[in-house]
């Protein structure tokens, strides 16, 4: 039985953090990213340049050569070195078959990713790399959920929400199960949701690189107000961030395709606008 809240972009709208008068760049939340490789950079710069969008205060980016030279000429404000974080982002654009082939710099933030104590969103392909809990994000769709839970495509996809709450209690950290619906579970069991903002359009190479950009920047930025307080961030508000990550992502692909195809670009480009309607409007539509 499918027992998730929906999450609509009013919902969004209370996790969506603006800045203030005393915010600085780090008060704004610092975001750490680990992703792409020699062969694959183009989802280091997705990631990166969704997070830059979405509004967080500082991406530090660590990578191979390729992928930071590529990170570097689209967003030059970005500091291509390890340093103090309130969130990482891995993984994308690495597979775990790239374990014993891990560029220096990679395998040493993956590393900090594992032992900073900071929460951290895990594309799929890296979670056998890193330490997962309490304070990691997965983020699988259902072909790659289904070796975590042992079971075929087909049976995630014909209840995803049990497969997301599955997963998240075998690992013991938040799933993010992207789909035409995304589903979001706690280990618990105690938040499950599911948002329904995406365009069909969406199902594109690119979206979940982009989506992950979001989600970190989300992350960071909450941490980073939480942090600011004396406090740290939950599972339960990973949940929530998780989901508001979907919907900003949802919204800002539909105003991109506006009935037809996008480019990941046109998407990036939307999500400055998505956040601004969150923050000011507390709504937003596609």
């Amino acid at each position: 039985m499918n027992d998730s809240v929906p999450f609509a972009p009013t919902d969004a709208a209370a996790w969506t953090t603006a800045p203030h008068g005393e915010s600085t760049k780090y008060r704004r939340g610092v975001l750490g990213v680990a992703t792409g490789s020699d062969r694959y950079p183009g989802a280091a710069v997705m990631g990166v340049d969704a997070a830059v969008h979405t509004g967080v205060g500082m991406v530090r980016y660590v990578g191979p050569a390729r992928a930071t030279d590529h990170v570097l000429t689209r967003r030059p404000e970005v500091v291509s070195s390890v340093g103090r974080v309130q969130a990482w982002l891995v993984g994308s654009g690495i597979s775990a078959d790239s374990l014993g082939a891990l560029d220096p710099a990679t395998a040493d933030a993956f590393g900090h990713a594992s032992d900073d104590g900071v929460p951290v969103v895990v594309d799929a392909g890296a979670i056998p790399l890193v330490d997962l809990g309490p304070l990691a994000v997965l983020t699988p769709h259902a072909g790659e959920l289904a070796p975590v839970l042992e079971t075929s495509r087909e049976t995630v996809e014909r209840d995803p929400a049990s497969a997301a709450l599955r997963a998240a209690e075998r690992t013991g950290s938040v799933v993010l199960l992207k789909g035409s619906d995304t589903h979001v579970a706690t280990p618990d069991g105690s938040v499950r949701l599911v948002a329904s903002s995406a365009t069909p359009w969406l199902a594109s190479a690119g979206a979940g690189d982009v989506l992950g950009g979001v989600l970190g920047a989300l992350v960071a930025t909450r941490q980073g107000a939480a942090e600011a307080s004396g406090g740290s961030l939950s599972p339960s508000d990973l949940a929530h961030l998780a989901a508001t990550a979907a919907v900003v992502h949802g919204v800002a692909a539909r105003r991109a395709s506006r009935g037809g195809p996008f480019t990941m670009t046109a998407l990036i480009e939307q999500l400055g606008g998505v956040v601004r309607d969150l923050v000011v409007d507390g709504d937003a539509r596609g």
